[in-house]
């Protein structure tokens, strides 16, 4: 239990990363395309590359995506690693919510 406890800024850094709708798309994006550059992820995005650079930042934050630089572009790609975290987490909250609605189940029947 103390890990997990530990862990829990690291899990609500990954949370709050993806619960701003700009963050979401561009994950959504990058899991289509493997991988693009700002200027991709920004064009037809309706925001600015800054606006895309500072959102890719908290993402990297979270350990949602990685950015290399090839050549003179910084291109991003998700982090695998980063990503089964925050699954893992999801199916951990889902595996606890599923055994509390079978209690009251057994509570409200039995």
């Amino acid at each position: 239990m103390k890990a997990q406890a530990e862990r829990i800024p690291d899990r609500a850094a990954q949370f709050a990363a993806l619960g701003d709708p700009q963050r979401l798309r561009l994950v959504e994006t990058l899991a289509e395309r493997g991988e693009a550059s700002i200027s991709d992820l920004s064009s037809g995005a309706g925001v600015t590359r800054q606006a895309v650079t500072q959102h890719l930042k908290v993402l990297e934050g979270a350990g949602l995506v990685q950015g290399t630089i090839r050549g003179r572009e910084h291109v991003w790609a998700l982090d695998a690693d980063g990503l089964a975290s925050t699954e893992a987490e999801f199916e951990r909250l889902k595996a606890a919510w599923r055994q509390r609605l079978a209690r009251l189940k057994l509570l409200v029947e039995g």
